[in-house]
């Protein structure tokens, strides 16, 4: 199966930190561009043509869905022993798909490790699921010293991708509440004000402080605003440093 898989591999899955052009624009069709994916089925507007809707239609039959739960998925883990991801359904969840040959996902590992700590009392836990050959994953996550859950798969870890409605691109997120609904998913690496924002309205949400609907919606527009924060500091230090050079 190794050998099958790295043809695949190479072509099938792209790291979003150095993702084509052609890429970037299929992406923008299926996220929002914060990086968020609205899980939230949108109605065709009435103003479309009869041919428009039924092409709309056959290009929705195609395309994958996101779930509104998190599906019944396993792999193994290092030591090669089968675990459903519904073994941590009443935990808030953050599942985080990764690879090791993907900068991005390696930058995301100590915020990975952070949160789990940091988070503990409100009972979260991390799950990576690495879609590479298992010998790496054991070597980094020994390296890195990973200390929470890592699932690892080949063909399967492709599968899982696809139980998620994704397309194959590194890395992303998955966040869900106690109950394994899906709360969001973020595309891109994960910042660490994504991170606590994104579970704080988790948190809200097994506390019934909010509804799942309102969370969605205030993750879409606090993670976008973030977003436009961190371009406009990197605009500033990148203007700073120009000045300097001069």
């Amino acid at each position: 199966m190794r050998n099958g898989l790295r043809v695949p591999f190479a072509v099938a899955i792209i790291c979003l930190g150095g993702a084509s052009g052609f890429f970037v624009a299929h992406l923008a069709r299926v996220a929002r561009t914060q990086g968020v994916v609205d899980t939230a089925p949108t109605p065709p507007p009435a103003a479309l043509t009869e041919q428009s809707q039924r092409e709309g239609s056959q290009q929705s039959s195609r395309a994958r869905t996101i779930p509104t739960d998190v599906p019944s998925v396993s792999l193994a883990d290092g030591s090669g022993v089968k675990h459903a991801l519904s073994e941590w359904k009443g935990r808030p969840l953050l599942i985080n798909f990764w690879a090791t040959w993907c900068a991005p996902c390696r930058r995301e590992i100590p915020l990975l490790k952070a949160l789990r700590h940091e988070r503990a009392r409100d009972g979260v836990e991390i799950v990576g699921i690495a879609v590479d050959f298992r010998d790496a994953v054991q070597l980094y996550a020994r390296e890195m010293g990973i200390d929470y859950p890592v699932l690892i798969g080949e063909q399967d870890g492709l599968d899982a991708i696809a139980a998620f409605g994704m397309d194959t691109v590194f890395p992303f997120t998955v966040f869900a509440d106690r109950q394994g609904r899906i709360v969001t998913l973020k595309i891109g690496e994960l910042h660490a004000d994504e991170a606590h924002f994104i579970l704080d309205e988790v948190k809200a949400i097994d506390q019934g402080r909010t509804e799942l609907g309102a969370a969605k919606k205030e993750i879409a527009d606090g993670v976008a605003a973030l977003a436009a924060q961190r371009a406009q500091q990197e605009e500033t230090q990148a203007a700073t440093r120009s000045v300097l050079r001069k």
